[in-house]
This record gives C-alpha cells, sequence and structure tokens, in this order.
C-alpha cells in the first residue's frame, strides 16, 4: 500500500521584496521574475514532500490577475495538490501587498508538474497525499480532471 501524507506537510511560504531590477519600464514586476519565484516555491514544496531532488516537467498553466509594483511584497504558497506515480502537482498563489496601505490582491495562480528523482536522474515513486480542509478537498478532488486535461493537451502537440 502507497504511504500518503497530508498535504499540508507540503506547504511551503515564501516573501519577497519588489525591487526596481525585477521590474520593467511601469515599475511593475517582469511576469519571468515571478514565474521564477513560482518554479523555485514549487520544487521545494515538492521536495518536502518526496524527500528527494525533483524537476520540472511542466508549467501547466500560469494566470496574471493583477500586477505588482516596486516596493509591494509578494507572498506566495505552495502545496502538493495531487500525486502520480512518480509525479506530483503543485498549485502556487501569489498574493502582493502595499505595505504601506496594507492593500492585497491575489496576482498569480499556477499549477506545476514536478517529478520525483533518484540519485541516478531517473524517476522514483512519491508518497500518496490526502487533504484534511476544505480548501485541500477542493484542490485534491479536481486534481484528476487536470491530470486528464494534461493528457490531452499533450496528445495534442504530436
Amino acid at each position: 500500500m502507497q504511504e500518503k501524507r497530508p498535504m499540508s506537510q507540503s506547504r511551503t511560504i515564501q516573501t519577497k521584496l519588489v525591487l526596481p531590477p525585477d521590474t520593467n519600464h511601469l515599475q511593475t514586476i517582469f511576469g519571468g521574475q515571478v514565474l521564477a519565484y513560482i518554479d523555485e516555491i514549487a520544487a521545494i514544496t515538492a521536495m518536502k514532500h518526496s524527500k528527494t531532488a525533483v524537476v520540472t516537467a511542466s508549467i501547466d498553466s500560469v494566470d496574471f490577475l493583477s500586477s505588482a509594483r516596486v516596493g509591494d511584497v509578494l507572498e506566495l504558497e505552495a502545496i502538493v495538490s495531487s500525486t502520480g506515480r512518480t509525479s506530483m502537482e503543485v498549485f502556487v498563489s501569489v498574493h502582493s501587498m502595499n505595505l504601506l496601505t496594507g492593500v492585497t490582491k491575489l496576482t498569480t495562480e499556477s499549477f506545476l508538474t514536478m517529478v520525483a528523482m533518484d540519485e541516478h536522474n531517473k524517476p522514483i515513486a512519491v508518497p500518496g497525499i490526502f487533504p484534511e480542509t476544505e480548501a485541500e478537498k477542493s484542490l485534491y478532488e479536481t486534481g484528476p480532471a487536470r491530470r486528464e486535461h494534461r493528457k490531452l493537451r499533450s496528445e495534442m502537440k504530436h
């Protein structure tokens, strides 16, 4: 029987300050910078869950919902939302906060697929997960539909 761990054990939170070198001519953060932060936190989250090295297999979706400006703080939160045999789907949400006004807004949401790797750089089995909160249950229960969508998207490429 496959070991299962609570989704909450993989939860990871990072805080980043938006600095001028991270921004474009409109003083808003580059989308590529946000993607780098998302990829980093997804990898950390997947490694926490699998207790092994991981690689990014895909960034399934990225929705940029609002922008963050110089001086804003980004809070990234990630959790393993679904697992396969060797893969883990990681959900990442990014909120921006203006520390002077206290206004917080959802900036970005994303799903990534990470694959656990052994010491020979071969995929290795990962533990399953189980949800505990209503938000976790929603992510967990919608995982199979996202997996099917990824499969269909992959088939359309060829």
